[in-house]
């Protein structure tokens, strides 16, 4: 659909940048943190580890400022767990509470909306040794969390996440660092499926605790959400992207907004054995839980073709963009139609608004881009300059179609892209840098850790400044 005129985005549109605690906090165990999962994980080969990041612990004031003279109207974080409750249940944190209250309250002294992600890929690695989410329990776990933050923080923070990408912990949970996948496995068992219905319900579990002690919050889910596109006009690959759309997508919103479980993706895990066990307690709980917006994640879209009955199913080593298929039920291909990213990423900015327009047009709530951005390698010139024009027109072209899909109709409530500042990538380390504000360091050297702005820092000031209205150069 063409417009002849463009709606302007809403007055207070939420305007800022993401982050998640394990990746850019670094006092991985300093003040009292216990472990978590990603502080024991085996590094990928030839990144950095995680106990220092970027130290935003220590210079957080130094990051906040930086954001407030970007502009920033809002700033998407997470709550290390095992920062507030070193062995995830029990016994608190003060020093992990202290830090996050001057974390909000900075941000709040400049009018930077504080957007609070519960759970970023950061089980405390005491309850991993009880079987992190398989075990039945970690519902009852995540809500002494919840319960405790909401109660700390719920006066000063509006917005609430609960589970980051939890589509992408079921999918290729290893690669990340969470998920329990028994060796020789596949990704598609009723033991993966298992953990992944305890997830489902320990987040609706936490939106009613959300409603119940903080009735004027707001709290949703933050997948990774991708639509898929059928490789051609033929009925068995527009059957095979409903199949993968529904698996990758729609199972982790309709049970987070509805309630309920998506109708194919049920069929599907009766075909293969792996229907999790669920309680009518846990059908209730799924019920009450009423998220107020969807946050999401959008890097592509993907592209899917009738499967020719040979595929394995996900490989447990993917990342969250890898091709993938199960035997007779998709298959992923190359979109030849798009460009890629230095890390082989596909571009999709029309697939952005396409995105948006599904979402919206299937749960009718207000949305917010909880991630979005160009992973690339930056270089910092010898006069601290960091030039990333590839990243200003990914980013422009990705903000040009948030404003089409606000003109078609669809109730967008901000654009938080990935990431505020540099940060330690899952799979890639510092070489694969986000953010706008560049961090001197690499993945085994820690430098100055000074922070640098990029261009794309001035030019997203530019954007905010004018409300979204001034995308040039």
């Amino acid at each position: 659909m063409l417009h002849k005129t463009l709606k302007p985005f809403p007055k207070d549109f939420f305007w800022g940048a993401s982050s998640s605690a394990y990746q850019v906090e670094g006092a991985a165990l300093e003040d009292g943190k216990g472990p978590s999962c990603q502080d024991i994980k085996e590094i990928p080969e030839g990144t950095s580890d995680l106990s220092v990041s970027v130290d935003h612990y220590h210079r957080f004031k130094e990051d906040i400022a930086l954001m407030t003279e970007m502009g920033f109207k809002s700033y998407r974080f997470s709550i290390s767990w095992t920062r507030v409750l070193p062995e995830g249940t029990g016994k608190v944190n003060q020093k992990g509470i202290d830090f996050y209250n001057q974390l909000i309250d900075k941000c709040l002294k400049y009018d930077i909306e504080p957007i609070v992600t519960m759970f970023h890929f950061d089980m405390p690695a005491a309850l991993d040794e009880r079987g992190s989410w398989s075990n039945r329990e970690s519902i009852d776990w995540f809500a002494e969390f919840a319960t405790l933050i909401f109660k700390e923080f719920g006066d000063r923070v509006k917005y609430w996440l609960t589970i980051n990408e939890q589509n992408m912990l079921t999918l290729v949970g290893p690669v990340i660092g969470t998920l329990h996948v028994p060796e020789g496995t596949t990704n598609l068992t009723k033991e993966i499926y298992q953990q992944n219905h305890h997830q489902l319900v320990a987040q609706a579990k936490a939106m009613q605790i959300c409603h119940d002690l903080l009735p004027e919050a707001k709290i949703g889910p933050a997948p990774n959400i991708s639509l898929v596109y059928a490789a051609s006009s033929k009925p068995e690959d527009v059957l095979a992207a409903q199949n993968f759309n529904a698996i990758r997508n729609w199972l982790y919103l309709d049970a987070a907004v509805y309630g309920v479980y998506n109708n194919l993706v049920w069929a599907y895990l009766e075909e293969y054995d792996a229907v999790p066990e669920v309680t009518e307690e846990d059908l209730a709980i799924m019920k009450a839980g009423k998220p107020d917006f969807i946050g999401f994640n959008y890097y592509n879209t993907a592209t899917a073709k009738a499967s020719d009955g040979t595929e394995t199913e996900f490989s447990t080593h993917a990342d969250q963009q890898s091709k993938q298929g199960v035997a007779n039920v998709f298959q992923t291909v190359d979109n030849p139609n798009l460009p890629k990213t230095e890390f082989g990423w596909e571009i999709d900015p029309m697939g952005f608004r396409a995105t948006m327009r599904e979402m919206y047009s299937r749960y009718r709530l207000p949305m917010l881009v909880t991630e979005n951005g160009l992973g690339a390698y930056d270089t910092l010139t010898e006069d601290g300059k960091v030039h990333d024009p590839y990243r200003i027109e990914y980013l422009r072209t990705h903000i040009e179609q948030i404003q089409l899909a606000i003109t078609d109709g669809v109730d967008m409530m901000g654009y938080n892209p990935w990431s505020a500042i540099d940060l330690i990538s899952t799979h890639e380390g510092i070489k694969k840098r986000y953010g706008f504000i560049y961090v001197d360091r690499d993945d085994f050297d820690l430098k100055t850790l000074n922070r640098y702005r990029k261009d794309s820092f001035f030019w997203y000031q530019k954007v905010i400044k004018s409300n979204g209205q001034d995308l040039s150069d």
